[in-house]
């Protein structure tokens, strides 16, 4: 107490004069309209600032949430994007879905190796389960392959033995998607006739004939083509939609009638 005393005591004039000031600056605002209009103008100016700070910082840590919403969001389109395609009506229930969408974000992702694969934070406990096809935002990742508790392994699609069924989008002549293990950007696709027609540029989609991804899931462009003259068919560079080198959010999509349809194609071969 003695302390704020003492300052007082010393810096007394001082004090003194920036009471009398501030005195003075507010019968000056009160009497005059051109003042009164530049100080409010003045504080909504400053406060504007600390707060659209405020909002700046604040905005900035719940990114993150923001994020997972946008994720959620894009999950749920996606669900009614794929079950539409394959249904007439436009009114879905949870009856009526033939795939499920979860959501999931890459732990660990390899792309340099001839067999590589991605690790999610997705498992046995979300109902992930083996042979599951994974996508992102851009296009398609791989195939679920073994699955923990809470993580599961995804062959990428960038695997010697990784071979997807998919099409031209174009034409809807479909073929086998590999790799030459040459570039991370780059797969093949093959076994499609010389009596296609191609053109650089061409949208490769995936076919929807293995039961594990959706028709019409975007792959990447035709790049260049080379024909096997001995065999008639096209070897095709496809330029990968995704950049595999950066993969954050995925989707794991679950084609619910999978095990009935893999149960009758078994049934018929037995009978042959």
């Amino acid at each position: 107490m003695q302390q704020i005393i003492n300052f007082v005591i010393r810096y007394k004039n001082f004090l003194l004069y920036l009471f009398l000031m501030l005195i003075s600056l507010g019968f000056t605002i009160q009497s005059h309209s051109y003042h009164q209009s530049r100080f409010f103008n003045s504080s909504n100016w400053i406060t504007g600032g600390i707060y659209g700070a405020f909002n700046g910082i604040s905005g900035y840590f719940g990114l993150s949430e923001e994020n997972q919403k946008l994720v959620e969001e894009n999950k749920q389109l996606r669900s009614l994007l794929f079950n539409r395609e394959q249904a007439d009506t436009v009114q879905l229930d949870t009856t009526q879905l033939i795939y499920t969408i979860t959501s999931g974000k890459v732990v660990k992702n390899s792309y340099a190796d001839p067999r590589n694969y991605i690790t999610i934070d997705r498992g046995r406990k979300d109902s992930i389960q083996p042979d599951m096809g994974v996508i992102t935002q851009k296009g398609i990742l791989g195939i679920v392959e073994n699955v923990s508790g809470n993580y599961a392994t995804v062959q990428s699609i960038l695997n010697e033995k990784s071979n997807i069924n998919a099409k031209l989008k174009n034409t809807d002549h479909f073929g086998s998607l590999i790799w030459d293990t040459e570039r991370f950007n780059v797969v093949q696709l093959v076994d499609i006739p010389r009596l296609v027609p191609l053109t650089i540029g061409d949208t490769i989609v995936t076919g929807g004939m293995s039961s594990i991804f959706p028709e019409n899931i975007p792959i990447g462009t035709i790049q260049k083509f080379d024909l096997d003259t001995a065999n008639s068919f096209y070897r095709i560079d496809v330029q990968l939609f995704n950049d595999m080198t950066n993969i954050k959010n995925v989707y794991i999509v679950q084609n619910v009638d999978r095990e009935e349809i893999l149960e009758l194609e078994a049934a018929t071969i037995n009978e042959q």
